[in-house]
């Protein structure tokens, strides 16, 4: 069974491989009968998380084109009335009982999604994630996830920390706290934000569960429905995620080797009525650029020339490895425009999920009130840890190593890609941040090139994820803190390897259609 999916088209994947699969059993290139591959060996085939195949099957079970069988797969059915599922409404004679064939159907998870208020699209953010458990295995060379490398944890330090604070106040800190955030970490990050040049009042900052919150509380304060957002394109799969709900139009701004292309932004903004712009001016993720200082500040006089709220992701600035320092866009902030978002995942300790949001007193309270209504407040003790270890100076250490440590597996990243990509092979040359961004040569598709690299245990994010128009399939994330430098060189080889071979195999190709380009034009 061959299919060939497109990720630039607007059909989410799931879907595409829906109707191929229905167009081959009504072609008769399947047969009644016929046994469909299992969804985690087809996702693997397409280079797809295996949630998307099993929302294509649970549409053609639906729609009685396959059944399963527990134990033996999934068949072509007999007829498209084979498979389909009892209506809920058909019930046992005389009694409230749903019908057995109806109830197992629910079971298997066959009809689910005829009740979910959405159908999904195939989901970066879930691909990313299945990361985490793949990179476990010390077998697999991981580029995928911008996380940091769990050897700096300083675990013994962080226990004393811990149970420090519950020793001292582990009775308050177990009760209900403030919505805003613990007040000694509120005041921790109040003295950082002022070595950064942003004044920040007790009222004009809001602990958060993460960024991935604050971008939430921001989408559901700042837009209603049929609202437009300015996206960085490609960006963070996670606000792609979060922006594309609730019928926020998103509108992308392309992104050069320089940041944010500011010429395409202006053009937009002149355009369109524009709600929201979010951008990541320092090390931009999945890119690595940075926005110049004199970038800053043309972004902050079209914000306000537009009045359009700036929402700054800061989440990489801590980890500039090379360069000047540059100010924070909230630094720069004369007119109250910037939401600045920052987070603890970046630097330390991804899993307790503790980011801060920076904003006029009006927003923020209407942030506080947002969060309050999803979940009361971020977790105490992961708070009052955090603000322990900072307090003791083991941030400003641990960050230093970081730095250091960062600084030698992208000088070995660069090094690698020089000796093993092929010419026609671009990379960018981030100054900090997680990760840097390919392109390969025009024709190639980093998501084939996953495929094949996953055999040979090899791992990285195609840029199809960080697309949300116009996506580029030949260009991927390579992210670099958590690959030592022996398994940066093995590889990048591998994937030099791969890239090489798919050259190799273009040629003869090309050439015949030269050639028979020249006999047409004869």
């Amino acid at each position: 069974m061959i299919l060939q999916l497109d990720p630039a088209n607007a059909v989410p994947l799931y879907r595409q491989i829906r109707d191929q699969i229905r167009q081959l059993i009504t072609s008769g290139a399947l047969a009644v009968g016929d046994r469909l591959p299992p969804s985690r060996e087809l996702a693997q085939r397409l280079g797809v998380h295996r949630t998307t195949v099993a929302n294509a099957y649970a549409d053609l079970t639906a729609d009685g084109w396959i059944a399963g069988h527990v134990g033996r797969g999934t068949f072509v059915a007999e007829s498209p009335q084979a498979a389909k599922p009892v209506h809920p409404e058909s019930r046992a004679a005389g009694r409230g009982t749903a019908h057995p064939s109806y109830t197992a159907t629910l079971e298997n998870g066959y009809l689910w999604s005829t009740l979910f208020a959405d159908q999904p699209a195939d989901d970066p953010l879930d691909f990313l994630m299945a990361d985490v458990t793949a990179a476990a295995d010390r077998r697999v060379i991981s580029f995928t996830t911008a996380r940091p490398a769990d050897e700096l944890f300083p675990v013994e330090e962080f226990r004393r920390a811990t149970s420090d604070v519950v020793r001292r106040d582990g009775r308050t800190l177990l009760q209900l706290g403030p919505s805003d955030g613990y007040p000694p970490l509120k005041e921790f990050l109040r003295q950082e934000l002022a070595r950064e040049g942003i004044q920040a009042g007790d009222r004009e900052l809001l602990i958060t569960n993460g960024c991935q919150q604050a971008l939430d509380l921001v989408r559901k304060v700042f837009l209603r429905p049929g609202d437009n957002v300015l996206l960085e394109n490609p960006v963070y799969p996670g606000a792609i995620q979060t922006f594309n709900g609730g019928g926020v139009r998103c509108l992308g701004v392309p992104v050069t080797e320089k940041g944010v292309n500011l010429e395409a932004l202006e053009t937009l903004l002149n355009q369109q009525r524009v709600r929201l712009l979010l951008l990541t001016p320092s090390f931009h993720n999945p890119t690595g650029t940075t926005l110049s200082l004199d970038a800053r500040k043309r972004v902050l006089e079209l914000a306000a020339r537009h009045q359009v709220p700036v929402v700054e992701d800061n989440i990489y600035s801590a980890l500039r490895l090379r360069g000047r320092e540059l100010p924070p866009l909230k630094a720069l902030d004369t007119h109250g425009l910037v939401v600045h978002l920052d987070s603890f995942s970046k630097v330390c300790f991804p899993g307790l999920r503790v980011g801060w949001l920076v904003a006029s007193e009006p927003v923020i309270e209407r942030l506080r009130v947002a969060k309050q209504a999803t979940d009361l407040h971020t977790d105490q003790l992961a708070q009052a840890a955090l603000a322990e270890f900072c307090r003791r100076g083991l941030l400003t250490k641990l960050i230093k190593r970081a730095r250091t440590l960062y600084r030698g597996r992208l000088e070995r990243l660069e090094a690698a890609l020089a000796a093993h990509f092929p010419e026609g092979v671009t990379w960018t040359r981030p100054e900090g941040g997680m990760s840097l961004w390919v392109t390969l040569p025009a024709g190639l598709d980093a998501g084939a090139l996953l495929y094949k690299a996953r055999e040979r245990q090899v791992l990285f994010a195609p840029g199809r994820f960080f697309y949300f128009q116009g996506t580029q399939p030949n260009t991927l994330r390579l992210s670099f803190p958590c690959v030592k430098e022996k398994q940066i060189e093995q590889g990048i080889e591998v994937l030099g390897g791969l890239i090489k071979s798919e050259l190799r195999q273009r040629r003869p190709a090309e050439r015949e259609t030269r050639r028979r380009a020249r006999v047409a034009l004869v």
